[in-house]
């Protein structure tokens, strides 16, 4: 009743293809970005802003690089964590040895190095898959970091290895406050969304399920394979690049290699699995599902629920019940929270009639 696309027609197909073809969507996604931009920001406390919707933003936008990799063209990757590293570093030294370089074009340009690694690292995909190349991606995890450890000058000789981000100026607008950097953040995130919302639904994202789904068949109806994996992987290090220089300069703060640690990778991967595989919602319901998570178990903690519990037997029964939620979702639901929120439309579709 609400949600159907009954009377709306559609007289062209740059009509048909649009990225939210249906008039719901469309008002329901700039209700979204309207409340985003114009609402959170006033009525959000510093703490909802820095601790919690900036992390669910960049996390998001990981997730969502790792997404474009594992779900839609189907090669397993446990180095995010490490690309995110090459885009942190790479802005970093971008801004510190050309003056002027604005914070955009080095995030830009950081997100560019991470695409150049991440080809490098895809190469071995054109030969082997699944959990061989996971291993092949994890060893890229522990040689970029290493690498960034091992040599000075991508830490510009710093002899604590913790490096202070240069602050984010952008046409004389100082981004210090955490309004401004959420907003930053979020116009970041939201580009790259849209952008990927729609590469997906084109030939190129089509070229990557098909590879996903049989890649001998996919290269006998002519796709190139080595093209195609390359390509995801330098489009997913792109864009965990770009959230690896938001990560380090809208949350952290600092640009350090233990930030980026392994623990991360297995983050981000999580986040993909519970959110949904293959969906860009998924991507980042998983953000908000592992980073909202601990927060509201560790209120519950230490809140009604800790007067009877002792506190370190609270604190291990936190990442008790945050292991046993993920093997729940993914036994009820193996295709993700996106997946629920798929079925709900369909419902809504059919509402008030029994399905």
């Amino acid at each position: 009743m609400f949600y159907r696309e009954a009377g709306q027609f559609k007289a062209s197909y740059q009509a048909d293809s649009r990225i939210f073809p249906i008039r719901q969507d469309q008002i329901g996604f700039v209700a979204l970005m309207a409340f985003l931009f114009l609402v959170v920001p006033f009525i959000a406390n510093q703490y909802w802003l820095q601790a919690v919707l900036i992390p669910v933003l960049i996390f998001g936008l990981a997730a969502l690089g790792l997404n474009i990799l594992t779900g839609y063209a189907g090669q397993l990757s446990l180095g995010s964590a490490a690309f995110m590293a090459v885009g942190a570093f790479g802005t970093y030294n971008f801004m510190l040895r050309i003056d002027g370089m604005p914070f955009l074009v080095a995030i830009l340009l950081g997100g560019l190095c991470a695409a150049a690694v991440g080809i490098l690292f895809g190469l071995p995909s054109l030969r082997i898959k699944g959990f061989y190349l996971a291993v092949a991606t994890l060893a890229a995890q522990f040689f970029i970091v290493w690498v960034l450890v091992k040599f000075g000058w991508f830490s510009n000789y710093s002899s604590s290895g913790v490096i202070t981000a240069q602050r984010v100026n952008i046409l004389g607008i100082d981004f210090r406050s955490p309004e401004m950097k959420y907003l930053l953040t979020l116009t970041v995130v939201t580009v790259l969304a849209l952008l990927a919302k729609n590469m997906v639904r084109s030939s190129t994202g089509r070229k990557w399920m098909a590879v996903r789904d049989m890649d001998v068949a996919a290269e006998v109806i002519g796709i190139r394979l080595m093209r195609t994996k390359l390509q995801a992987f330098a489009i997913s290090s792109f864009y965990c690049g770009v959230a690896g220089a938001l990560y380090a300069y809208m949350y952290l703060g600092t640009v350090e290699p233990e930030g980026f640690n392994l623990d991360l990778s297995f983050k981000i991967l999580f986040m993909i699995i519970i959110g949904g595989v293959g969906s860009i919602m998924g991507s980042f319901i998983g953000a908000a599902f592992i980073v909202l998570l601990p927060v509201l178990l560790n209120v519950a903690f230490h809140g009604s629920i800790g007067a009877f519990v002792p506190a370190d037997l609270a604190s291990n029964m936190e990442l008790i019940i945050f292991g046993s939620l993920i093997i729940f979702f993914l036994i009820v639901e193996p295709h993700g929270l996106a997946r629920l929120w798929q079925l709900a439309k369909e419902k809504l579709r059919l509402w008030p009639f029994p399905h």
